[in-house]
């Protein structure tokens, strides 16, 4: 059940904390996603992906009153189902600091490193050269950091709490006895 909650925070999170661009990606999106693919069987990492993907229409077309075009996103939905993949991989069967942290650190910096890239390759905001596409992750970085800081917090909050929990139970059961 906490995996559904922290999806629905992220997307309160993408959803009410608008305007959205002021935040520069600080959502609680990656870490619900690790959390997720850690906490939920396989078989039901289409929901968050579909929500974030309804997240997606919903910003694009009533937020900013853009259109939306489907193509514009499919790598960022790729990117949704592979973080609950990596998620579900890294951290199902042990959870450890090392292996959290490394979830934090590949989630944010993968979906900076692709989306950067796609943005290169499919829009005329860049030339197509290798400046351009320096010029395109020179873009990005504000947006990384957030993510980075935003994946930190939400994953480690999710993860973290629980092991502190159970620590300072048997702490205090040890101590008690």
């Amino acid at each position: 059940m906490s995996a559904y909650l922290l999806i629905l925070v992220a997307l309160l999170s993408r959803v009410v904390v608008l305007p959205h661009v002021a935040w520069l990606n600080f959502t609680a999106v990656g870490g619900s996603l690790l959390y997720f693919g850690a906490r939920r069987p396989l078989r039901q990492a289409i929901i968050p992906v579909a929500l974030m993907a309804a997240t997606d229409y919903y910003l694009t077309v009533y937020a900013y009153s853009y259109p939306f075009h489907i193509t514009a996103y499919l790598v960022t939905w790729a990117w949704y189902a592979g973080v609950v993949l990596f998620g579900h991989y890294l951290l199902a069967k042990q959870v450890s600091a090392m292996r959290v942290g490394s979830a934090i650190l590949a989630a944010p910096t993968s979906f900076f490193l692709i989306t950067n890239f796609a943005a290169w390759v499919g829009s005329p905001l860049y030339p197509q050269t290798f400046a351009g596409l320096g010029m395109s992750y020179v873009a990005g970085f504000p947006f990384y950091r957030n993510d980075l800081i935003s994946t930190a917090l939400v994953a480690g909050l999710a993860f973290g709490l629980p092991a502190l929990t159970r620590q300072f139970t048997a702490h205090n059961q040890v101590a008690g006895a």
